[in-house]
Order: C-alpha cells, then structure tokens, then sequence
C-alpha cells in the first residue's frame, strides 16, 4: 500500500443539482482496451485524483474522458446525481489499496464520499475504490464498472431517493399502554378506522434497487418514518381479564363472547371472543338473547303504565296458542312485575305483552331507547340489530322473551346494561373521535330507568343472578338469560353493571345465563368494577 498525503477533497454543492458542467475534455472517445500491466500505484493515484476532482466538480464529461468507458460513464454520474440531489457532494481519496482477487491488469484506490441532503442534519457517507488500468492506448484510466459510484451497485441494481411506507401505528389503550403482543384483540383492532384517516408520517431514504421484483435495501435513512400512535377506548388490564374470564368459561371448544362498556361515556373497554380469532363473533354476531331481552320487554311494559308492583301473575304455562312455560315450573299468582322480572318468567312477560303492547312497541323501544336497529359507527364493523315486527301473535309472544326473530350480539346488549346504569344511550365505539355516528342518542323516560335499575339490582341481589353477582358491591344490576335455538342445549347470557362499567356475555351451549355467562361477567366486575 502506498500512503497517499495532499490529494485534497473535492467538493460541490447546490450547483451540481442542474447536471454536468462543460468540459474541455475533447471529443468522446471510443471504448478503451485494457493491457494485462496494471499501472504503477503512483499512476493509479494520480489518474484516481483526477477522476474524483472532476467528479466532486459535478464535470462529467471530463470525469468520464478519464475512465476507459466515457461512452458510458458520463450518463452514469449524472444519473446518479440527478437520483439523489444531495445538497453537498464530497469525494476525499484515501490512497491505494489492495486490488481485488480476479481483478488482474488493475491497481486500486479508495476513496470516501460524504453527501447532504436537504431536510437531515446527519450525512450519507461510505467508503468505495476504483479499479485503474493501463488501456491499450497507454492511457491510465479508471476502469469503468457500476461499482465505480458505490459498492452495492457491484451486483446490478441501481440507487436512488425513494419515499418510506409509515409503519403501522402503535396500538395502545386509554392509558397510553400497549397491549400485549399476545392479545387476540391487537387482530381485531388491526381494521379500527381512525378519525379523519389518521396514519404514519413517510421518511426518505437512499435505497438500492434491486431488479426482478425484490424489495428495495435501504441504504441511508434522510428521514425516519413516524408511525401514528393508534389510541383505543380499550383497558388493556381489563382486557387481559376478559380474555381470560372468557378463555375458562369457554374450554373445551365453545364458542363465546364478552364485551365490557363505559356507561358514562360509550366508550367500549374489552372485547373477547371465542374462538379467537378474525370474525368478531362480539360485534357482527347475530344470535337470539334469550331472557335478557326482557329488559327491553319491560321498558315497553312500563312505559304501557305497569309499575314495578303492579300484579302480573307468573303462571305454570300459558299459550298464544303456542305453549309456553318457565324454567322453574309452578304457578306464582301473587307475582308482581319486578318478581317476574327478578325470577324471569316468561309467561307473565307474554301474557303482559300480548294484553298491553302492539305488534312493533318492542323494535320501537329498542331504537328511540336503546338505539338498538340504528346504524352504528363504532370504528370496527358491526351488526346493529334485527328486531322484527312479528306476524303473529305466536312471534310476537317469543319476542317478548327474547327468542323468534330478535337477533343481537354481545356488543348490544352491553350498551343495553349501559343505557339502564345511565339512564342514556350513548353509542358505544372503540376510538375517541369517530365523527360519522348516525345512532341518534336516546334517554330512559326518568321512571322507567329508575323502575329498570331497581329490578336489576333485585335480581342480582336475590333474583336468578344472585349466585354469579355475590360479593360485588356497589351499584350493581344484571339480568340472566338463557336461549334457546333449534332444540339443542341453550345458550347461556347475561348482562350487568357494576358502576361504571356494563358487561355482556355469551356462551354457546352453556345452559342457564347464571352459569358459565354469569361467572365470567361477574369475574370482569371484581376485576374493573367499582361502587
């Protein structure tokens, strides 16, 4: 190696961006032929010092009379150039260096590059050499190959400044917290539509190109990306409950769902679904709800001028002409309707819907009340309820219990625990901000709520909630359900409130809404409810 001292720095700056300058290098010259004598190291440096003034000069034409292939070269340096547009462009050689293996006939020399771009305080630098040669003519001239501008251009390809995609924005809950990598949720809330189309901001980077479809290689980031922060209304510790309340109340295959709400503000907090997976059983399912639509039914009912004590005897059965009968067999007469409410008897909510209520009263209840049949907007996709006008009398009696054609979610009947606790519906959604909610907001006639709230927490205190809601205290209501579908083992429901925190679940095939649904609801009140 020879140590080369006083060969200088070549530098150009903004002037460069317009292209080549004039040369007076003469006329193009044909391809050059290589002797097999590489020249001396002191020949090398000096034709390598020439090469690389012209080139910082931003003189192609005359960087390119120095190479052996200045019908090509020229084209090459300004294209790199005019690719990148480097505010500053210095070239520094750094003396000889050993040839590489298979290169025969050459000497080589190094030099280092540093450019500045517009927009970056940081510089692009990186160490190249030129191979030079002694051509047939007798000139020494830098051997002109891709890899004369930089080293990654040895395999083909070619270099350029070229816009970086955002990554995806970092998901995090209500309180800044990530969700952990293995919540089943971070799939779900991949499609969340954000307010205004909010995304990432692109970077730049110098990148090398590749051909036959591969992916550019970054070489040299001028600005990083930033990923926008993605902030749900979710609680992420309240989501690891739920994923679990839901996962043990769920195994051995059944299918399920959970949704947690914040009454005051819509704000949905967990969402659970089992399987786990890409259909959100939670939000676009739609099955029947069983007894816990009788909270609806009641509302009619209520509404209809019945009270809380008004007699509504819960007989053994009673027809429309279809047959119906309870779960707990037996004859109550003496039942009010806050004990038909607290101990779910269908036959009393039929028998009162059939004699106070006209066909449509529940749908109509359902959407002014519960906004339930509107088209929500809640960031994700979502069912919004099928309330059916019946028919007959034989449907409208079903209707009343929560069976026929009432087909609802999790989701629904989350926001319907919420609606009670408050008194007002408020659209639930996953984002703040969502702009485009068409659910117009609705409120619980003032005695019908405090009627509801007080019939809940009945139930929850010695109704068929009793067992699951034990041991929460606060303001507490629930109501179980339990539906059944084409004969084969019901369906089990509940839904809840504990302050200010609503629940509903489902498990598919459980039985009784005291049962598997129960537990898990109770089991994500202990864990984020308060009084």
């Amino acid at each position: 190696m020879l140590a080369v001292g006083g060969l200088g720095a070549y530098n150009i700056a903004h002037a460069i961006r317009g292209g080549s300058k004039s040369s007076a290098a003469g006329p193009t010259q044909p391809p050059s032929t290589p002797a097999t004598q590489a020249p001396t190291a002191e020949q090398a440096v000096t034709a390598a010092k020439d090469f690389i003034d012209a080139w910082g000069r931003g003189d192609f034409t005359a960087a390119a009379a120095l190479t052996d292939r200045q019908d090509i070269a020229a084209g090459a340096l300004s294209g790199f150039q005019q690719a990148l547009r480097p505010s500053e462009f210095t070239l520094t050689p750094t003396g000889a260096v050993p040839t590489e293996a298979g290169r025969t006939g050459q000497s080589a020399v190094g030099f280092h590059a540093r450019l500045r771009f517009e927009g970056t305080g940081r510089a692009w630098e990186y160490d190249g050499r030129l191979g030079v040669v002694r051509t047939g003519e007798g000139r020494t001239a830098v051997h002109w190959a891709p890899d004369v501008i930089h080293p990654s251009l040895a395999n083909g390809g070619s270099i350029a400044v070229q816009p970086v995609d955002a990554p995806a924005g970092r998901l995090v809950d209500r309180h800044g917290t990530a969700f952990d990598d293995s919540s089943p949720v971070k799939a779900l809330l991949a499609g969340v539509k954000t307010p205004g189309g909010a995304s990432g901001t692109p970077g730049r980077a110098v990148v090398l190109v590749h051909g036959s479809g591969r992916p550019p290689e970054q070489l040299f980031a001028l600005t990083e990306p930033g990923g926008a922060e993605l902030r749900v209304t979710l609680d992420a510790a309240l989501q690891r409950a739920a994923d679990a309340a839901l996962k043990e109340q769920t195994a051995g295959g059944r299918a399920g769902s959970l949704v947690a709400v914040e009454p005051s503000t819509g704000r949905i907090l967990a969402i659970a679904n089992a399987p786990a997976g890409m259909f959100n059983r939670a939000f676009g399912g739609g099955i029947a709800p069983g007894s816990t639509m009788k909270v609806l039914s009641a509302a009619a009912l209520l509404e209809a001028g019945l009270g809380p004590d008004s007699p509504a005897p819960c007989k053994d059965t009673t027809t429309s002409p279809k047959v119906w009968h309870n779960d707990e067999r037996g004859d109550h007469p003496g039942y009010t309707l806050a004990d038909d409410f607290a101990h779910s008897c269908n036959t009393a909510f039929i028998d009162q819907g059939l004699a106070k209520l006209a066909p449509g009263t529940l749908s109509k209840v359902a959407s002014e009340q519960f906004g339930l049949g509107l088209e929500w907007h809640t960031g994700l996709k979502s069912f919004d309820a099928r309330i059916p006008v019946p028919g007959s009398r034989d449907e409208q009696a079903a209707e009343y219990i929560g069976q026929g054609g009432i087909q609802v979610n999790t989701l629904l009947m989350a926001s319907v625990a919420a609606t009670v606790q408050s008194g007002t519906f408020r659209q639930p959604v996953v984002m703040d901000g969502v702009t485009d909610r068409t659910a117009a907001p609705g409120r619980l006639p003032g005695e019908v709520g405090r009627a509801l709230r007080a019939m809940m927490a009945r139930t929850a205190r010695d109704g068929t909630a009793r067992g699951p809601m034990a041991g929460l205290t606060g303001q507490v209501g629930a109501k179980t359900g339990t539906a059944e579908v084409d004969g084969k083992k019901p369906n089990s429901w509940f839904i809840a409130y504990r302050g200010d925190l609503a629940v509903a679940v489902e498990v598919e095939g459980a039985g009784h809404g005291a049962d598997a649904a129960g537990r898990a609801a109770a089991q994500l009140l202990s864990a984020g409810g308060h009084g």
